[in-house]
């Protein structure tokens, strides 16, 4: 028996790893054609720019999606387990993730019920945000998310529901290029391990275009029982505020000068999270304007009033943005201040290495 188990794990693992080149290889050598054609021409229309940077963040995408799934299946994950709501921990997501789909023109519909579940938050804000990216990625139009309790075991469930975007409809869709229509894709394939490390059971339902995906929490606090759950909360899961990870955390770089890139790219190379570079206010605002990231690090010389239009009007859609200013000189270190006037927190540039990752972590942690 051990050695079939060995030879299905092996199996498996092993089309996962052609799963990861194919996804890899298809946007690649699109992008690679469109590459040939620039060289040749020295020309590029508005159109296959964007066909470009979308098959090139789709292979970006399945590469951080394999980092991910090798992450979770080295047994390593350290999990801090919270009592949070779960409906409020979606509407956070959604709010984070608005305009993203509005820029691919997705409605979402929440359909929640209020109900607290017990999970590690950083997984669970992983996998929700994954389940979101896979569902865009096949979605027709509208996503519906439902959030209610089963009356018996009494769990949670999170169901995401769509009719999946066909491929003769591609040509009008966001990514008329990239979109792969597998459903089993690398996105799935995060979902599913990221599920089984949470501890959640993760369930789908395909029938003539119309999926329903459903997340359960066995792990639901019940109000009405007296005991077990709420002790074990109170004595068994302590606070993970100080030691969460933040891998999958997308943070916005904004530098004019290659050397800061790089300095901030050395400091937090160890954390999971996905870094993008811009090197002016007016690219932050353009790479703003469809994807608002979780943490913007900015030089201080770009502190500008352009700027900070920029911050008003990000934080307008999403308040739990986190700024983190880079000082010219010295090694200090000042968090944030809290409230509605809330400031950036701020890192000496010589304190890089050492500070930035601490400031991600208590300016993230703050909100996840």
């Amino acid at each position: 028996m051990p050695e079939t188990s060995d030879h299905h794990d092996a199996g498996r693992w092993r089309d996962l790893v052609m799963q990861i080149g194919e996804e890899i290889a298809a946007p690649l050598t699109s992008a690679l054609e469109r590459v040939y054609a620039l060289a040749s021409t020295g020309r590029i229309d508005r159109k296959s720019l964007r066909q470009l940077r979308e098959e090139l963040e789709r292979s970006r995408q399945v590469g951080l999606a394999s980092q991910q799934i090798a992450r979770f299946a080295s047994g390593r994950v350290r999990q801090s387990h919270e009592r949070l709501n779960l409906t409020q921990t979606v509407q956070n997501v959604l709010v984070h993730r608005h305009r993203e789909t509005s820029a691919r023109g997705i409605e979402v519909r929440q359909v929640l019920k209020p109900v607290d579940v017990i999970v590690d938050p950083t997984l669970l804000f992983s996998l929700l945000n994954t389940l979101l990216d896979w569902a865009m990625r096949h979605a027709r139009s509208t996503i519906e998310l439902k959030v209610d309790v089963k009356s018996w075991p009494a769990h949670a469930r999170l169901a995401c529901r769509f009719r999946q975007t066909l491929p003769d409809e591609a040509a009008t869709g966001f990514s008329d290029t990239v979109t792969d229509f597998h459903l089993d894709d690398m996105s799935w394939r995060l979902l599913e391990h990221t599920a089984a490390v949470t501890g959640v059971v993760l369930g789908r339902h395909d029938e003539d275009g119309r999926i329903v995906t459903v997340v359960e929490f066995p792990r639901t606090v019940d109000e009405t029982l007296a005991g077990l759950q709420l002790v074990e909360l109170d004595d068994g899961f302590p606070s993970s505020l100080n030691s969460r990870p933040l891998a999958g955390c997308h943070v916005l770089v904004v530098a004019s000068r290659r050397d800061v890139r790089v300095q901030v790219r050395e400091a937090v190379r160890h954390m999971g999270l996905v870094l993008d570079f811009v090197t002016s206010i007016d690219e932050a605002a353009a790479f703003c304007a469809s994807s608002i990231p979780h943490a913007v690090v900015y030089e201080a010389i770009l502190r500008t009033e352009r700027f900070n239009h920029l911050r008003a009007d990000i934080l307008r859609d999403a308040p739990d943005v986190a700024f983190i200013e880079i000082v010219e000189e010295g090694s200090m270190f000042e968090m944030s201040s809290f409230g509605g006037a809330r400031s950036a927190a701020k890192v000496g540039r010589d304190a890089l290495l050492g500070s930035l990752p601490s400031a991600l972590v208590f300016e993230l942690t703050k909100t996840l």
